[in-house]
Protein backbone atom coordinates (compact mmCIF):
# COMPACT_ATOMS: atom_id res chain seq x y z
CA UNK A 1 0.00 0.00 0.00
CA UNK A 2 2.89 2.38 0.65
CA UNK A 3 4.25 2.20 -2.34
CA UNK A 4 0.90 2.78 -4.27
CA UNK A 5 1.23 6.09 -2.57
CA UNK A 6 4.47 6.96 -3.28
CA UNK A 7 3.73 5.72 -7.04
CA UNK A 8 0.31 8.06 -7.01
CA UNK A 9 2.72 10.73 -5.37
CA UNK A 10 5.18 10.43 -8.28
CA UNK A 11 2.44 10.74 -11.06
CA UNK A 12 0.73 14.07 -9.46
CA UNK A 13 4.17 15.80 -9.05
CA UNK A 14 5.90 14.93 -12.11
CA UNK A 15 2.95 14.01 -14.63
CA UNK A 16 1.62 17.83 -15.09
CA UNK A 17 5.09 19.06 -15.47
CA UNK A 18 5.94 16.66 -18.53
CA UNK A 19 1.79 17.67 -19.48
CA UNK A 20 2.85 20.91 -19.37
CA UNK A 21 6.07 20.92 -21.54
CA UNK A 22 3.83 19.07 -24.23
CA UNK A 23 1.32 21.58 -24.35
CA UNK A 24 3.70 24.39 -24.73
CA UNK A 25 5.48 22.47 -27.98
CA UNK A 26 2.67 22.15 -29.30
CA UNK A 27 1.38 25.98 -29.63
CA UNK A 28 5.23 26.27 -30.71
CA UNK A 29 5.00 24.25 -34.24
CA UNK A 30 1.29 25.69 -34.44
CA UNK A 31 2.65 29.33 -34.22
CA UNK A 32 5.54 28.09 -37.07
CA UNK A 33 2.60 26.44 -39.73
CA UNK A 34 0.79 29.71 -38.85
CA UNK A 35 1.26 32.02 -42.44
CA UNK A 36 2.69 35.15 -42.27
CA UNK A 37 0.17 37.01 -44.50
CA UNK A 38 1.98 40.86 -44.96
CA UNK A 39 -0.08 43.47 -47.57
CA UNK A 40 1.10 45.86 -50.24
CA UNK A 41 -1.03 49.18 -50.62
CA UNK A 42 -0.69 50.55 -54.27
CA UNK A 43 0.05 54.55 -53.25
CA UNK A 44 -1.88 56.98 -54.23
CA UNK A 45 -5.60 55.94 -55.00
CA UNK A 46 -5.96 54.94 -58.49
CA UNK A 47 -7.75 57.56 -60.94
CA UNK A 48 -8.57 56.33 -64.51
CA UNK A 49 -10.80 57.26 -67.22
CA UNK A 50 -13.13 54.47 -68.04
CA UNK A 51 -13.73 53.33 -71.66
CA UNK A 52 -17.81 53.56 -71.72
CA UNK A 53 -20.41 53.57 -69.18
CA UNK A 54 -18.79 56.19 -67.21
CA UNK A 55 -16.33 58.99 -66.89
CA UNK A 56 -13.58 57.54 -64.70
CA UNK A 57 -13.40 55.16 -61.65
CA UNK A 58 -11.45 55.88 -58.31
CA UNK A 59 -9.98 53.01 -56.25
CA UNK A 60 -7.67 51.73 -53.87
CA UNK A 61 -5.81 48.34 -54.16
CA UNK A 62 -4.36 45.80 -51.86
CA UNK A 63 -1.97 43.01 -52.67
CA UNK A 64 -1.92 40.38 -50.07
CA UNK A 65 1.46 38.05 -50.19
CA UNK A 66 2.35 34.95 -47.69
CA UNK A 67 5.78 35.75 -48.41
CA UNK A 68 7.44 38.62 -46.76
CA UNK A 69 10.19 39.22 -48.90
CA UNK A 70 7.90 39.40 -51.82
CA UNK A 71 7.07 43.10 -49.94
CA UNK A 72 10.64 44.05 -51.42
CA UNK A 73 9.79 42.88 -54.85
CA UNK A 74 6.45 44.67 -54.87
CA UNK A 75 7.39 47.67 -53.55
CA UNK A 76 10.79 47.61 -56.40
CA UNK A 77 8.14 47.41 -59.55
CA UNK A 78 5.46 49.54 -57.79
CA UNK A 79 5.70 51.85 -60.83
CA UNK A 80 5.39 48.21 -63.44
CA UNK A 81 2.49 48.12 -60.84
CA UNK A 82 0.38 50.83 -61.06
CA UNK A 83 0.94 51.12 -65.22
CA UNK A 84 -0.73 47.40 -65.47
CA UNK A 85 -3.63 48.36 -62.89
CA UNK A 86 -4.35 51.91 -64.71
CA UNK A 87 -4.32 50.10 -68.25
CA UNK A 88 -6.09 48.02 -67.09
CA UNK A 89 -8.94 49.92 -65.42
CA UNK A 90 -8.91 52.18 -68.51
CA UNK A 91 -10.71 49.71 -70.54
CA UNK A 92 -13.47 48.47 -68.52
CA UNK A 93 -17.12 49.62 -69.23
CA UNK A 94 -18.40 51.42 -66.50
CA UNK A 95 -21.55 50.25 -66.31
CA UNK A 96 -20.39 46.57 -65.95
CA UNK A 97 -18.17 47.32 -63.29
CA UNK A 98 -20.94 48.47 -60.97
CA UNK A 99 -22.58 45.65 -60.18
CA UNK A 100 -21.14 43.25 -57.50
CA UNK A 101 -20.22 40.39 -60.38
CA UNK A 102 -18.40 43.07 -62.49
CA UNK A 103 -16.62 44.30 -59.88
CA UNK A 104 -15.17 40.38 -59.26
CA UNK A 105 -14.85 39.73 -62.78
CA UNK A 106 -12.10 43.12 -62.80
CA UNK A 107 -10.32 42.03 -58.76
CA UNK A 108 -9.59 38.41 -60.88
CA UNK A 109 -8.28 40.08 -64.54
CA UNK A 110 -6.06 42.37 -62.04
CA UNK A 111 -5.10 39.83 -59.95
CA UNK A 112 -4.08 37.21 -62.58
CA UNK A 113 -2.56 40.57 -64.69
CA UNK A 114 -0.20 41.11 -61.70
CA UNK A 115 0.91 38.08 -61.16
CA UNK A 116 1.30 37.66 -64.82
CA UNK A 117 4.17 40.89 -64.36
CA UNK A 118 5.33 39.85 -61.24
CA UNK A 119 6.21 36.37 -63.05
CA UNK A 120 7.90 38.53 -65.52
CA UNK A 121 9.76 41.01 -63.61
CA UNK A 122 10.44 39.10 -60.70
CA UNK A 123 10.83 35.21 -61.96
CA UNK A 124 8.21 34.86 -59.01
CA UNK A 125 4.37 35.33 -58.00
CA UNK A 126 3.43 35.07 -55.04
CA UNK A 127 0.16 37.19 -55.20
CA UNK A 128 -2.68 35.14 -52.78
CA UNK A 129 -5.32 38.08 -53.62
CA UNK A 130 -5.83 41.26 -54.38
CA UNK A 131 -8.52 43.88 -52.41
CA UNK A 132 -10.59 46.32 -53.41
CA UNK A 133 -10.42 48.88 -50.24
CA UNK A 134 -12.30 51.44 -52.13
CA UNK A 135 -14.22 51.49 -55.62
CA UNK A 136 -15.88 54.66 -56.89
CA UNK A 137 -17.58 54.92 -60.56
CA UNK A 138 -18.71 58.05 -61.89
Amino acid sequence: MLSFRILLALMLFVAPPLLAEDEDEKEKETEEAAPVISYYQVKPSLVANLASGGKYIRCDVQLMTNDELFLDELNLHGPAIRHSLLLLLSEQDGKSIKSPSGKEALRKKALSTLGKLMQELSGKNELKALFFTTFLVQ
